[in-house]
């Protein structure tokens, strides 16, 4: 059963929209909206919007959009229960029992305290006989028993059932132990085994401070295909996209940036010299997941990946990523050492510090790897170099950058500055006329412009699809609208999540309810950002006139009767917006 449609409605009308988004973002307020920047993807201009008489957001940047509950559920990663159960505790209100609710949430807690006995099982072996030799390679590698302890590292045995045996004698299930991925299921005899053999272990820990997976690394390498290290598996409490490893203890660092580095072991060792702001992505390439996680706790990340190619390619796409979440980057390069904690072994904290302050900005990181690709005595090379070094620097916001990195290229390739920045100028309206002509097709395309963004939604019948959303956005706006629908019901709606979305709202309205888009459940993040968007699109007065073409639309055309044309649906459109007025 779902939550009772009474206690959706009390607790979003004690959670005001405005009060739970105020307090993780800067809100101004503009006419009757409130604005500030996105919270999910980084900008310097707010185009994250508040309507608190309508208990909605809505960013006009990333397109994320909903009301209290999804709030919660995209900032926090929750599951619509768990979002619920949140704001239930934030405004003091006991959750109605709901069995797939409450049989979820037993299941996430069964997972967290299984991966803590997990930890302490691995911790423990790591000081008994069996775990002698990986205590020793842990501390040759610089680990004292206070960084082994405040990280919870650990020794799986080279064992196929030592974990299994201590977990079951927990207490915990063979069908938990499984749903775990601490385990692999045998395809011939069905038997589980540890998925984790003879490897140093390292704990996972969300933001929230639950163990949620584990990392391993090979200690005796007698199978030469093994990884040398091996991660959790995607389960219900971990996904790799959206955590960082050491992201519990740097989110509180008070350095003011994070650094963010390859591996568990750089980020323990930077950790264990002062630098209490490393993380490590997980056996993953840096997503966009971790760049919006990241930018929830600082504006700069200082990038130390590997110096090889691999590292170094590593960089180069994690710079647009970082950069798009709002993130500034700065590159530190390795010298003398592969890695940090090679560096810092050698040299120090101070020399590293040294280091860090010396780290260049991502755009003499770029132009620097663009130097190395080519041999400036050579002037069919040098001429490359000149045209990709401007490519580069024609995408910066600013004429002082693009002046004063154009002096530095002209420079290297030994010609003036003049002919620099005519090279840089060309670049520079090559690439406005690009973004030009990519606007215009869009602008000339209508119909497809107005494709949802959600990729299960389709308009195959734009016209109605249009009316529908008004629909949708005047019943938000006056309730009442919907006693002159004719008997309107969602299996009219040529659009399903629009039509379900419709039959949430007249159900809310005829029980009493707020009708509210906060109270409408079972819809994916995706479906109520697009839901949201709807709303804020279709803005405006409210018109019963408008609002009955819209029924009649709905009602009377066939689904075989679409817009064939961008100026039938335009025409449609201005029919609509002629129809705007006072309530009659």
């Amino acid at each position: 059963m779902a939550f009772p449609p009474s206690f959706i409605d009390e607790l979003i009308a004690r959670n005001p929209i405005e009060d739970v988004v105020g307090q993780r973002v800067n809100l101004r307020r503009s006419g009757s909206n409130l604005f500030g920047l996105c919270p999910f993807h980084g900008e310097k201009t707010a185009s994250f919007s508040v309507a608190p008489d309508k208990g909605i957001y809505y960013c006009f940047g990333c397109h994320k959009g909903g009301g209290a509950i999804n709030f919660v559920m995209e900032l926090e990663g929750l599951s619509y229960p768990d979002a619920v159960r949140n704001l239930a505790e934030r405004c003091g209100m006991e959750v109605p029992e709901d069995e797939q609710y409450q049989s979820r949430y037993r299941q996430q807690e069964r997972l967290w305290a299984l991966h803590k006995e997990a930890a302490r099982f691995f911790h423990s072996q790591l000081y008994a006989p069996v775990g002698k030799a990986a205590l020793a390679y842990a501390i040759g590698r610089g680990m004292p028993k206070s960084v082994l302890i405040k990280f919870g590292i650990g020794y799986a045995p080279d064992s196929w059932d030592a974990l299994i045996k201590a977990l079951r004698s927990k207490g915990y299930t063979d069908e938990e132990l499984k749903e775990s991925g601490l385990v692999t299921v045998s395809q011939k005899s069905g038997n589980l085994f540890d998925r984790f053999r003879d490897r140093l272990m390292f704990p996972i820990i969300d933001i929230r401070g639950n163990i949620i997976g584990f990392g391993g690394r090979i200690m005796n390498n007698k199978d030469p295909n093994a990884a040398k290290y091996l991660n959790s598996p995607e389960t219900l409490i971990f996904n790799k996209r959206k955590n960082l490893f050491g992201l519990n203890f740097a989110k509180k660092s008070k350095l003011g940036y994070l650094i963010l580095v390859e591996g568990y072991m750089d980020a323990i060792a930077l950790h264990q010299h002062g630098f209490d702001c490393a993380v490590a992505s997980l056996g993953t390439s840096l997503t966009q997941e971790h760049a919006v996680l990241i930018s929830r706790y600082v504006e700069q990340v200082v990038l130390i990946y590997d110096g090889d190619e691999a590292g170094q390619r590593a960089t180069r796409r994690a710079i647009p990523i970082l950069e798009k979440a709002g993130i500034q980057v700065k590159v530190l390069k390795m010298r003398d050492a592969k890695d940090p904690d090679e560096y810092l072994k050698k040299f120090g904290a101070d020399k590293f510090r040294l280091l860090l302050e010396d780290s260049s900005n991502r755009v003499e990181y770029q132009l620097n790897a663009i130097k190395s690709k080519y041999d400036l005595r050579e002037d069919d090379q040098k001429i490359r170099y000149v045209h990709e070094s401007a490519e580069l620097i024609s995408t910066l916001p600013s004429s002082v950058q693009r002046e004063v990195y154009g002096g530095r290229i002209a420079e290297a390739a030994g010609i003036s500055t003049e002919a620099m920045q005519l090279e840089v100028k060309k670049a520079y309206k090559r690439r406005l006329e690009r973004e030009r002509k990519q606007q215009e097709k869009i602008d000339l395309a209508p119909v497809q412009s107005l494709q949802p963004k959600v990729r299960t939604v389709r308009y195959d019948n734009m016209k109605s699809a249009m009316a529908e959303e008004k629909i949708l956005a005047n019943a938000l706006q006056d309730p009442s609208l919907m006693d002159q629908a004719k008997g309107l019901k969602g299996d009219r709606f040529s659009v399903e999540l629009l039509g379900r979305v419709y039959d949430q709202l007249y159900t809310l309205y005829k029980n009493g309810l707020e009708v509210t888009l906060a109270a409408v459940a079972d819809l994916t993040p995706e479906e109520m950002s697009h839901i949201a968007g709807v709303c804020q699109r279709q803005d405006g007065p409210v018109s019963e006139t408008a609002f009955t073409d819209c029924v009649n639309t709905v009602l009377g055309i066939s689904q075989a009767a679409m817009v064939s044309t961008d100026a039938d649906l335009l025409a449609f459109r201005n029919k609509l917006r002629e129809s705007k007025g006072t309530k009659s």
